[in-house]
């Protein structure tokens, strides 16, 4: 797995996925602490990907294609762009947060890990922009991508993953879908 996630980040064998509601205006500071109690309240074992968010985990959407599953939860109530000058706040931000995950059949090489997170990421900017947002995102995003372990296949797996790639395509193509969904749904 590549991930941004909060527990888990990084490159490397995670055995499960975590996605946590949290309250808006979260007030904690040892978030990794946090995930790693609910999933032990989970019984999850072994190492894994803990995400967190304000935005309703139940209203996640899923998309696939040829193949590749992308699961995201969308929550835009903070939403702007990556390169926005700086700002004040004014109290507890409302929810937010795009978690994207996504799964693939086929092993990956680390740089097509990593190459996979940037596609998944271009293909939630294009959905927010079809969908209507002059957005980026939020300033909480996280994206997980799992693949099988290429260690554990013949070959040292696939070595692309961008939007022009086989599996980067579809992978494009079911993040698009799945945040497009999401995003559709915001009031």
């Amino acid at each position: 797995m590549c991930s941004s996630a909060v527990l888990g980040g990084g490159i490397g064998p995670r055995e499960w996925i975590l996605n946590a509601q949290v309250p808006g205006g979260y007030p904690r500071t040892d978030p990794d602490r946090h995930l790693a109690e609910i999933a032990a309240a989970a019984h999850l074992t072994g190492p894994g990907a803990g995400l967190m968010t304000a935005a309703d985990v139940t209203a996640y959407t899923v998309a696939a294609d040829e193949g590749v599953s992308a699961t995201a939860t969308c929550g835009l109530g903070v939403r702007g762009w990556a390169a926005a000058p700086a700002e004040g706040t004014d109290g507890p931000p409302r929810p937010g947060t795009v978690n994207i995950v996504v799964t693939l059949p086929v092993p990956l090489s680390d740089a097509a890990l990593v190459n996979a997170v940037a596609t998944a990421t271009e293909a939630k900017v294009q959905a927010l922009l079809d969908a209507g947002l002059d957005c980026s995102g939020t300033p909480t995003d996280a994206v997980c991508i799992a693949a099988p372990d290429p260690t554990a296949a013949p070959g040292p797996g696939e070595p692309f993953a961008g939007p022009r790639s086989r599996w980067g395509a579809r992978l494009a193509r079911a993040v698009h879908a799945a945040v497009l969904e999401g995003a559709s749904r915001q009031p």
